[in-house]
């Protein structure tokens, strides 16, 4: 990439590789970021293979396999390498065309790869059989000395992932289960979820620890059980009140505790007002009179 960052100018190719960078650093994580700034790339400088390559990986991470497809041919037609074949394939069977992607995987191209990338080409064509519905045919292609090999490689956990979970979905759950635990064995830096699929197996439930068990429940619903009948009855007649009397209300007054507790057999004192005594005063004066 260097060297053919060299065929521009100096400033023009400071700028792509910082997005090349850029690219490289998101792509896993932010697929649709590094997906941008692989366009940006792209834009300045698109007669770089390794510009083409980037935005077709760019591309490919966001599932737009027809524009990733254009850009991996046209790194190759740039380098003439072969070293993308197998991820071309897997274009085709992204855009629904497995006998395509078989098709690549029994061309000459495929013994010009490196065992990397023949393994790789063995993994799409094994996925090219299972969007056929061909799942015994996908464990035989998966079966290879690489996947018999005791050796750890970089593929390894991946290859022996694959062949499990060919085996699961045919119904073949003892040796599933045989060859999770074997892609354990390989996955140091956990890139599949083996561990996850084989406690499925054996019947593993994960509880989460942020809930809160339902025992706790039924201890408030006991001590509630527990509390003495007038206790409750009065703490009812308090709720009732308070609900009774709207706080946002302009005229809204706080009830008294003693009126709160009022009681209808409570003794009535009626106080008659002054002004109705002065007034049978006056009536009295006139009858007099």
């Amino acid at each position: 990439m260097r060297q053919e960052l060299l065929s521009l100018p100096k400033g023009l190719a400071e700028e792509v590789s910082k997005n090349l960078v850029m690219v490289a650093r998101l792509i896993d994580d932010d697929p649709e970021q590094a997906y941008a700034y692989s366009r940006i790339a792209l834009r300045l400088a698109s007669r770089v293979a390794a510009v083409r390559e980037a935005a077709g990986f760019a591309a490919y991470a966001t599932q737009k396999y027809s524009e990733a497809l254009a850009e991996f041919r046209a790194a190759k037609r740039m380098t003439g390498s072969v070293e993308l074949w197998p991820v071309m394939a897997d274009c085709e069977r992204g855009l629904g065309r497995p006998e395509r992607a078989l098709a690549m995987a029994g061309e000459p191209e495929v013994q010009k790869l490196d065992k990397a990338g023949q393994v790789e080409m063995r993994l799409v064509a094994a996925g090219a059989r299972r969007d056929q519905g061909q799942l015994e045919a996908a464990i035989v292609t998966l079966q290879s000395p690489e996947l018999a090999s005791h050796s750890v490689q970089p593929w390894t956990a991946r290859l022996r992932y694959a062949y499990a979970d060919a085996l699961l979905a045919a119904g073949r759950e003892d040796e599933a289960r045989e060859w999770f635990g074997k892609t354990l064995e390989a996955d140091k830096d956990g890139s599949t979820d083996a561990s996850d699929r084989l406690a499925e197996l054996d019947g593993v439930e994960f509880v989460d620890a942020s809930v809160e068990p339902a025992d706790d429940l039924v201890e408030d619903d006991e001590d509630d059980e527990d509390q003495d009948p007038a206790e409750v009855a009065a703490a009812e007649r308090a709720s009732d009140v308070a609900e009774y009397y709207d706080e946002d209300d302009d005229e809204y007054e706080p009830l008294e505790e003693s009126e709160a507790d009022f009681d209808a057999t409570d003794e009535i004192v009626v106080v008659e007002d002054d002004e109705d005594d002065e007034d049978e005063e006056r009536d009295a004066g006139r009858d007099k009179a």
